[in-house]
C-alpha cells in the first residue's frame, strides 16, 4: 500500500507523524535569485542543492586560480631579486 508523503509534523489518523527527509530551506534560487522560505522533501531540493554545489565550486576554483596566479607572480619577484643580490654580490665580491 502507497502512502503519500508526509510533511513534519503533520497529524495523520490522529498522530503526530514527522518525516525525517522534510527540510525547511530558507534563501535564494540559484537559477533566478528569488527569496524562498519553505518545505519540502529532502530529495526535491537535491537539484537545486546540487545547481548551487556546482557554482560554490566554480567560484572557489576561480579564486585558487586567481591566488595561485599572485603566488606565481610573487615567486618571480623573489628570483629576480635574489638572482639580483647574488650578480650584485658578485660584482661587489
Amino acid at each position: 500500500m502507497h502512502k503519500e508523503c508526509i510533511e513534519d509534523g503533520s497529524i495523520v489518523e490522529g498522530e503526530l507523524h514527522a518525516c525525517r527527509f522534510w527540510v525547511t530551506m530558507a534563501g535564494k534560487n540559484p537559477q533566478d535569485g528569488v527569496e524562498f522560505n519553505q518545505g519540502d522533501c529532502a530529495f526535491a531540493w537535491t537539484p537545486i542543492l546540487l545547481i548551487e554545489n556546482s557554482k560554490m565550486q566554480r567560484e572557489t576554483g576561480a579564486a585558487v586560480e586567481s591566488f595561485r596566479n599572485e603566488m606565481v607572480n610573487a615567486n618571480e619577484s623573489s628570483i629576480k631579486l635574489i638572482a639580483h643580490q647574488i650578480d650584485h654580490n658578485k660584482l661587489i665580491g
